[in-house]
């Protein structure tokens, strides 16, 4: 059934499309994220393993938030990690053993899905006519920010 709120209907596949790009970009980091947690090792294992533990526990949130938007547009979310990796903005690379390496990747993808939630809130706003999804963009990259703000402050 068509979702009959005040979206035009021809904006509707284009929003979830973008929505689910978003969902892949934040499930490729969250497990980047999960991995890093279970196999970080060093001087500061514990305060590295806790910092991993809560990004990817909010990651995890912003995944079910993201694929439940796009399904309250009325359309589907993709769900296979083969559909994620075919469509994922980020690089997925070797995984990291090393600490720095582990902040720097991690940083590094937090600012990719910033730049592209700058750009994605003003598509949604002015080209789609979705304030909705334009304001809970907004409210991600927010906390994109802020999870990027802590990994830069354990780089230095």
């Amino acid at each position: 059934m068509h979702a009959n709120i005040g979206i035009p209907e021809n904006h509707l596949q284009p929003l979830s499309t973008l929505l689910n790009t978003l969902l892949a970009d934040e499930y490729v980091l969250y497990t980047k994220t999960r991995n890093y947690h279970w196999n970080v090792t060093g001087a500061s294992f514990m305060e590295l393993h806790k910092l991993f533990e809560s990004q990817y526990e909010q990651l995890d949130t912003i995944i079910d938030d993201t694929a439940e938007r796009s399904r309250a547009l009325g359309h589907y979310a993709l769900g296979s990690l083969k559909q994620f990796i075919a469509i994922t903005r980020l690089v997925e690379e070797e995984p990291a053993t090393d600490s720095k390496m582990m902040l720097q990747n991690l940083l590094n993808d937090h600012e990719t899905i910033i730049r592209v939630l700058r750009s994605d809130i003003t598509t949604t706003a002015d080209k789609y006519k979705d304030a909705g999804t334009s304001d809970f963009l907004t409210g991600l990259m927010e906390q994109h920010e802020k999870m990027a703000w802590f990994i830069r402050a354990h780089l230095g």
